[in-house]
């Protein structure tokens, strides 16, 4: 290498590659995470789940990190073992995790020796029952049981996975564009939730024969390949390793007070609520998002033999959504002249895709057009962070529309019921726009954890953070499913619940993360923490 290039670090094609591999894992990872979501009405009509069982289930992902403080160890491990290391491990627990989920929503599953067990035990567990946190339930099904038991080890796993990749931009990127890395990141990530609603109903209904394990197997060989790219980013990693010298083991030992030092600061308390309060309304609703719009649209039946309710139109709107995503993730770096045509293209094709999942009468289909307006502003939003600053004034907008868009859902939404045009427009748009404030946290807010903290525990800091995150995590898609429960008393159908009062919830959760952004930014003055500073001196 030259001169100005001594590092795979310093090669911009080096750099972005490592973060590739590291997104594309993630992307996977998200697959999994909500792979049951768009089929809620089927896990009820074949596995018996009610509300409040996928909602327990769902929950339990982040059980272990919440409660046996897996996450706070993640960190610890992060930051002595390195992020080769930690690489490795995430994805092997993923993957153990989602085979033993797999299995649990398997035909085989149902009436074996485990099923047995699993009915007659875990129906009460001393101190967790009592405390109102225990992972399961008497009367919870057995299926739902194991399921949750495979969903908490994999989400040891997704978690850490988590931290760790923060920490690996933080250490690719630092100096550079950090906040477009983060940004870009997740942007890529969550075209998981996409590539789930639209594949996942699909595998569950192959060939006419309704088997909810085929979604879930989908999951698992994704997560075997986001394996094998951690795998790859080992050796880039590696050799990054031995051309700085840094050594991947730190030198100086875990110290108690380092946590010290992390849980003593203002700003880092306020960023970590933000995460808890921002993503507690956005995941445990993207679980529910399906089965609410199956409740609050007019569908009709498809005839069976038409090309849209093939598996045809499937594979044709996924490779739509990738050209939305693809052109409008590129025309951020396209020349001046190829930018105009580059989005011309995102909006022709975000068109026809949303005009094909209208098509469709899929609910599933509708709510995949999620993340895609995100794929595009992401990286602006990171850009301007890079090198205009204004971070916490970002999580501000991010907390307004986030309140909008859940009291649309709420009453706008439902009063449009039987209006099969009018109700498409109104989902899809506020779809778009739940996506799009969705944005603003991985390019605002990730990016000013290093501000906070010394480098040296950066990865304890994130863990502390995804730990405070997975407490609402765990929370809030079991309190979505009671809340559904108890509000539809002897509703029996699935696709005829009234979901206002867990919005309302969700609506309250923006108006308190409204109300922190706020504080943080007078924080940031008085303690000039630097939130509102670009992170590239110019």
């Amino acid at each position: 290498m030259s001169n100005n290039l001594k590092t795979l670090r310093d090669s911009e094609a080096m750099r972005w590659t490592a973060l590739l591999l590291l997104a594309f894992a993630m992307f996977c990872s998200y697959i999994f995470m909500d792979i049951l979501s768009p089929i809620k009405d089927l896990m009820q009509s074949t596995r018996g789940w009610d509300s409040t069982a996928f909602g327990t289930m769902q929950g339990s992902e982040t059980f272990l990190n919440v409660f046996v403080f897996f996450l706070i160890f993640a960190g610890i491990i992060l930051d002595k073992m390195g992020v080769r290391f930690t690489a490795l491990l995430s994805g092997a627990v993923m993957l153990v995790g989602a085979c033993i989920n797999w299995y649990a929503v398997t035909e085989a599953f149902q009436g074996s020796a485990l099923d047995v067990w699993f009915t007659n035990h875990l129906n009460y567990i001393p101190g967790f029952q009592e405390l109102g946190i225990a992972p399961f339930y008497e009367g919870m099904p057995a299926s739902a049981k194991f399921a949750a038991v495979g969903f908490m080890i994999f989400g040891c796993g997704v978690e850490m996975a988590g931290i760790m990749v923060s920490r690996g931009i933080v250490k690719w990127f630092k100096g550079r564009e950090m906040a477009l890395a983060m940004g870009s990141e997740m942007a890529l990530a969550r075209l998981g939730v996409a590539t789930c609603m639209i594949f996942s109903p699909m595998f569950a209904r192959l060939s006419g024969v309704i088997d909810v394990s085929r979604s879930v197997a989908f999951g698992v060989v994704l997560l075997m390949i986001a394996m094998m790219m951690f795998i790859v980013y080992f050796f880039m990693d590696r050799k990054l390793d031995a051309q700085t010298g840094e050594a991947e083991e730190k030198d100086d030992p875990f110290k108690v007070s380092d946590l010290g030092a992390i849980l003593t600061s203002s700003g880092f308390w306020l960023v970590a609520l933000l995460c808890v309060l921002y993503y507690s309304a956005i995941f445990p609703f993207q679980k529910y998002a399906v089965n609410m719009l199956q409740c609050n649209l007019t569908f009709h039946e498809l005839n069976p033999g038409s090309f849209w309710a093939g598996n045809t139109v499937t594979i044709v709107q996924y490779l739509i959504m990738l050209v939305v995503a693809g052109t409008s993730f590129a025309s951020n770096f396209v020349k001046k002249s190829l930018k105009a045509p580059f989005l011309c293209i995102t909006v022709i094709a975000l068109v026809a895709f949303c005009y094909m999942g209208y098509m469709r009468q899929s609910a599933a289909t509708v709510f995949s057009v999620f993340p895609l307006l995100a794929v595009g502003i992401t990286p602006i939003l990171g850009n301007y962070v890079d090198h205009k600053g204004k971070a916490a004034s970002m999580l501000v907008l991010g907390s307004i529309l986030l309140i909008a868009c859940h009291l649309t859902f709420a009453f706008v939404l439902p009063a449009f019921k039987g209006n099969e045009v009018g109700g498409i427009i109104i989902a899809y748009t506020t779809i778009l726009v739940l996506g799009a404030s969705f944005s603003l946290v991985p390019a605002s807010l990730w990016p000013s954890v290093p501000k906070l903290v010394d480098a040296k525990i950066i990865g304890s800091a994130y863990a502390l953070i995804f730990w405070i995150q997975n407490i609402g995590l765990w929370l809030f898609p079991m309190l979505i499913g009671k809340v559904l429960d108890k509000s539809n008393p002897g509703v029996t159908d699935p696709t005829q619940l009234n979901y206002t009062n867990p919005l309302l919830m969700l609506a309250s959760l923006g108006v308190a993360a409204l109300i922190l952004g706020f504080v943080l930014k007078q924080v940031d003055r008085a303690k000039g923490l630097g939130l509102e500073e670009p992170n590239i001196k110019e």
